[in-house]
């Protein structure tokens, strides 16, 4: 096999996709899904119906997203099937702030799977061209960076949550005291949250001013507090909302849990520094190991080689 052989069966593998896109994108063998025809009678009653009867036809890409859209479509597909964790997908984009829904992160994972399997095609070229016996490697180019395309978008999200659930345990004891002092105060829980979501900007008061939100709503404020803290998944949090929830059922004292809950985060904080600084002190020893000892060794050594060099 020639590279202009390999180089024509990258080409017509390329044209066969695309109009197999274009295929798929016509009417009458684009079937409508279930979805798409039941969404348009439900935009009274669901909030996920409007979001699927309103979204774009193009979206994520604003020229060829019609086109590719029956390809990304299956794509998307593949990857619920393959990568799934659905429901940890959506953890995490809750826990990142996020406004996407499931279908939409995955119609990005497509669009960057589509886009790395592209960058793979013109390397798989590139190999090609320059030598046919590299096909194997040309192969499988394609499928390797679609798939670490994929992983890298995963990966984004994970370190988006991670790092918002760290603002959210940094900001955590402040929200609790001034919780407590409202409460210590005379007003109440709801009256108590509605304070502190005002107060400032943070992540935390946001969280907490969309809860107050649902129970201006009309959601009984046991069941908004209990969905933000499964909702977010941390479990100080957690905890403090379930306190929150069995203090307004029961009646239990709220001011000093609330207060001790706080000390024990501001501890929990402590010593997750010096976990860090332990860490990082491993991390110092790297450099100085592997660069600042061999040069002083060397300029301890060299003076003594070179007078034996230039005497014998």
């Amino acid at each position: 096999m020639n590279p202009q052989l390999g180089l024509a069966a990258l080409l017509g593998t390329m044209l066969g996709i695309g109009l197999w896109a274009l295929v798929a994108a016509a009417p009458r063998l684009a079937r409508p899904r279930l979805a798409d025809r039941v969404a348009p009678f439900l935009v009274d009653i669901s909030q996920e119906a409007r979001a699927h009867a309103k979204r774009p036809a193009v979206d994520p890409l604003p020229v060829l997203g019609t086109l590719v859209s029956p390809l990304i479509a299956g794509i998307r597909s593949v990857l619920g099937e393959l990568v799934g964790g659905n429901d940890l997908v959506r953890s995490r984009l809750r826990q990142a702030g996020s406004a996407q829904t499931l279908e939409r992160f995955r119609t990005e994972q497509a669009v960057w799977a589509l886009i790395g399997a592209l960058l793979g095609l013109i390397g798989s070229a590139a190999l090609l061209r320059g030598s046919a016996q590299h096909l194997l490697a040309a192969v499988l180019l394609p499928i390797m960076c679609a798939a670490l395309a994929v992983a890298i978008r995963d990966l984004l999200l994970r370190r988006a949550a991670a790092s918002r659930i760290r603002r959210i345990a940094g900001e955590y004891p402040t929200v609790l005291e001034f919780l407590a002092l409202s409460l210590a105060a005379g007003e109440g829980v709801v009256d108590g949250l509605m304070r502190v979501s005002r107060m400032g900007r943070s992540e935390l008061s946001r969280e907490l001013g969309g809860a107050v939100v649902r129970v201006r709503a009309g959601t009984p404020v046991t069941v908004a507090l209990r969905d933000l803290g499964r909702e977010l998944g941390y479990t100080p949090l957690t905890r403090t909302l379930d306190h929150l929830v069995t203090a307004i059922e029961r009646g239990a004292p709220l001011v000093e849990v609330l207060r001790a809950q706080a000390q024990d985060a501001r501890d929990l904080a402590k010593r997750d520094l010096l976990e860090q600084s332990g860490r990082s002190e491993i991390r110092m020893m790297i450099p100085i190991v592997l660069l600042v000892l061999p040069v002083t060794v060397l300029f301890a050594v060299y003076p003594s080689f070179f007078v034996l060099s230039t005497t014998f």
